[in-house]
């Protein structure tokens, strides 16, 4: 099943504020929570979402993630 929209967010504005999350639709109109993540790591737009799979989404964090680490 595609991701039809997504949502990246809210920031953290404070050291204390959660993490962001990424948040997608689902073609069948289902939402789910992918994965929060670190913002000053790796970074995310909601349009790289549209269109991917959740397996696909889940395997761009981790491949954001393994790239920074390598840096």
């Amino acid at each position: 099943m595609k991701i039809i929209s997504a949502t990246v967010g809210p920031m953290p504005k404070t050291f204390f504020d959660p993490m962001p999350k990424v948040t997608v639709k689902f073609e069948d109109g289902s939402e789910k929570v992918l994965f929060s993540f670190y913002p000053d790591e790796i970074s995310f737009r909601a349009e790289e979402f549209v269109g991917l799979t959740e397996q696909e989404a889940r395997t761009l964090r981790h491949k954001r993630d393994v790239a920074y680490l390598r840096s």
